[in-house]
């Protein structure tokens, strides 16, 4: 394969498996029929849309389009009760859906069945399926989204229909990307998201890769809030006020040795505050409800709770996790029907997919920390097509102050990124290209070359067998840390794509370096997160490298470790195996610090430009001999912040100057050139310039390569100052 080819294959696209179809549903506002168009072409497809903008008719009529493509059923899977009122919405829309109660032979059509009737269900006789509330995938290590995975691994059509995503919460849309079988949940990880300290679940976007996220969702989905984010009308799309009421309960005064209560709760003991101060807060839920006679949802935590309040409201119907299904069902959609006025229920049992238009007053009489569950349950009334002000009566204890706050931040948070979100995918309905880079000219000099661009690329302007010595640091697969190139090796899916673009590097590179001599390469091995690959572990990182070499005619010559210190790495990374609370706790799972690598190849041959060390004296040769270097300054190193960007995820980190000094001063004689293909802000090529060599390097980051510029400049002057003495 060529390089050409290959760069051309790393580009990220998704390959539309779909059929060209104009829906022939009349009930379809443009901006449902421009989404069930695209849906119909790519053949897996996700809509991230904002409640009450008729994903059920979008769902339906996907779904029609397909069976009647396909001449075979199409299956719609949703939560409890939101069958019932999926089968209502299909006769006002003049489609056909019917219940699927497990049958074995079953002709075209649309069905629909509850989530927890999976797993008996045989998905091969259905052509496509729609997951309705496709949230449900959420949890990357539930048991239900590796069974909806599994399920229909196969299916030829699929459709993922929720409301937006959280932005911070990368699982949704990574298991949303995995069912559409665009790509794994771990690939997408490392293409476009940081891990950030110790957290296991918290990852976010790196900064050179949001551009490009949000470009790659576009090709398999859509995300919007209002039609006017795919440039349609918004009239008729415009949503009530929001009234959030607070009313405060206060609690029986605690013996803390205080004048007062404290106004924070740990989540530990949230629990146990809602049990001391039950009858208070159900008292005022029940005094608010019944000083009206709207319709009201009262949602509640604790089953404690219901059996109070049912009593306390005479015309409430309480609908339990206990209750038999059918009479949950039914239950829930006689609510949606005027058929009771109060509805008590938790949020997990009727948060999803119902549509509760029908009321506009919900209370909380026990809020708890999580912000979805919160958001979820509003949404059953606030969505588009409620005509009234929906209230929102919220019950606070006053020892339970922290709650309300860290509610109301994470809702400040989430609105602000779900319209950056829906802002930025509007843009890109197609996936483009990552974008090009500009390149700089060269820079050549008496006493170093250094290039602009991919080192793949440029290094086939220098001559074969021209070079005398390599020494870089390469870069790891952790994309878009750097840049947003294509050409960077480190914007790579995983380590096999990496290994691809570095393997055409070393064959070249043993091409330009003259018979017998060597190339040095700095590693590391590295870690292993378990958030993102389910376990804790080490990647030899320093054997892939050694394969990649000898793959290309390289001798494996010998190996330095550089000795670092493990209590600073421990500060830095807080990794599990190197704290001393794990050595007390199970110290199966302690280990050492990992060290550097310095790995050296040749490439054999015969010999006419031998490297003549006669002026190394013997004590300097038993320090360079020793298979530990321990006394290397990690901070020796070139000034680098000049070269940081705003998106960059890491510090720069260049190779100390000493490890250089070292090995240009053992692997090469006076006048030889030396070579990095990773020139970074120029250590390489300055330290050879200093020893009298000539320094030859390639860049593709233009602010690494503009300090390098700078750099190289200064140790040429640097030069040229000591011979005047």
């Amino acid at each position: 394969m060529e390089y050409s080819e290959f760069l051309k294959k790393k580009q990220k696209t998704h390959i539309e498996s779909g059929f060209d179809c104009e829906p022939s549903n009349e009930f379809l506002f443009p901006f449902q029929r421009f989404i069930v168009k695209r849906a119909l072409k790519a053949g897996k497809y996700a809509v991230f849309a904002n409640t009450g903008l008729g994903k059920t008719l979008i769902q339906l009529s996907w779904a029609s389009e397909v069976t009647k493509y396909t001449n075979k059923p199409v299956l719609i899977l949703a939560y409890l009760a939101v069958s019932g009122q999926t089968i209502k919405e299909a006769k006002k829309f003049n489609l056909t859906c019917q219940q699927y109660n497990n049958q074995k032979v079953i002709g075209q059509g649309v069905y629909i069945t509850n989530y927890d009737q999976l797993k008996n269900i045989d998905t091969s006789l259905f052509s496509g399926i729609v997951l309705d509330e496709s949230s449900i995938l959420k949890n990357f290590e539930g048991k239900t989204k590796k069974l909806i995975i599994d399920s229909f691994k196969n299916t030829s059509y699929k459709l993922a229909c929720t409301a937006t995503p959280s932005p911070n919460d990368p699982m949704e849309i990574g298991n949303h990307s995995e069912f559409l079988d665009v790509m794994s949940r771990n690939e997408m990880l490392s293409m476009y998201f940081v891990h950030d300290g110790g957290n296991t679940s918290k990852w976010r976007v790196k900064g050179h890769a949001v551009e490009n996220f949000y470009k790659w969702i576009a090709s398999w989905g859509v995300m919007l809030s209002k039609p006017s984010d795919l440039g349609f009308y918004t009239k008729g799309y415009d949503l009530p006020p929001l009234n959030y009421i607070e009313h405060e309960v206060k609690a029986p005064k605690k013996q803390n040795g205080l004048l007062f209560n404290d106004t924070a709760v740990s989540a530990t003991d949230f629990n146990k505050e809602l049990r001391n101060t039950i009858n208070e807060r159900l008292e005022l839920t029940a005094k608010i409800v019944n000083s009206t006679n709207e319709n009201f949802i009262v949602w509640i935590a604790q089953d404690a709770e219901g059996v109070i309040l049912r009593k306390l409201i005479p015309d409430a119907v309480e609908v339990r996790g206990s209750d038999k299904k059918e009479k949950k069902e039914a239950n829930l959609l006689e609510f949606a029907e005027n058929k009771f006025r109060v509805l008590i229920t938790k949020p997990k049992i009727a948060q999803f997919g119902l549509n509760y238009q029908n009321c506009h007053n919900q209370i909380f009489p026990s809020l708890d920390f999580s912000f979805e569950s919160l958001y979820q349950s509003i949404r059953r009334s606030y969505r588009f097509g409620q005509e009234s002000e929906v209230n929102i009566h919220i019950i606070k204890v006053d020892t339970m102050g922290n709650v309300i706050k860290s509610i109301k931040r994470k809702e400040e948070q989430f609105l602000t990124m779900q319209t950056k979100m829906s802002n930025s995918m509007s843009k890109y309905l197609r996936v483009g290209n990552i974008k090009d880079i500009n390149l700089q000219p060269d820079v050549k000099t008496e006493f170093y070359h250094i290039m602009h661009g991919d080192c793949v690329q440029r290094i086939d302007d220098l001559e074969d067998e021209s070079l005398g010595f390599s020494v870089f640091s390469p870069p790891f697969a952790e994309l878009y840390t750097y840049s947003d190139s294509l050409e960077d090796m480190g914007n790579s899916k995983d380590y096999k794509e990496f290994l691809t673009q570095f393997g055409f590097l070393v064959s070249k590179l043993y091409k330009k370096l003259q018979p017998g001599r060597n190339v040095a390469v700095h590693c590391m091995d590295l870690p292993i997160q378990k958030g993102k690959e389910g376990f804790i572990g080490l990647r030899d990182f320093s054997g892939m490298i050694l394969k990649a070499f000898n793959d290309a005619g390289f001798i494996y010559h010998s190996r330095v470790t550089i000795w670092k210190n493990p209590v600073t790495e421990m500060q830095r990374t807080k990794a599990l195996g190197l704290l001393h609370k794990q050595v007390k706790k199970d110290s199966t799972m302690s280990r050492v610090g990992i060290p550097d690598y310095v790995m050296i190849f040749r490439k054999d041959g015969e010999r006419n430009n031998p490297v003549t060390n006669t002026e190394l004296p013997v004590d300097l040769w038993q320090k360079y001999a020793s298979p530990v270097w321990m006394d290397i300054d990690y901070s020796d190193t070139l000034n680098f912040r000049e070269g940081r960007e705003e998106k960059d995820e890491k510090h720069i980190c260049p190779l100390q100057l000493p490890t250089i000094e070292r090995l240009i001063h053992l692997y090469t004689n006076k006048g030889d050139s030396v070579f990095t293909p990773f020139l970074g802000i120029g250590s390489e090529v300055f330290k050879a310039v200093e020893m009298g060599r000539y320094g030859i390097g390639t860049e593709l980051k233009s602010s690494y390569f503009d300090l390098a510029k700078k750099h190289v400049k200064s140790a040429v002057f640097k030069k040229n100052q000591s011979t005047l003495f």
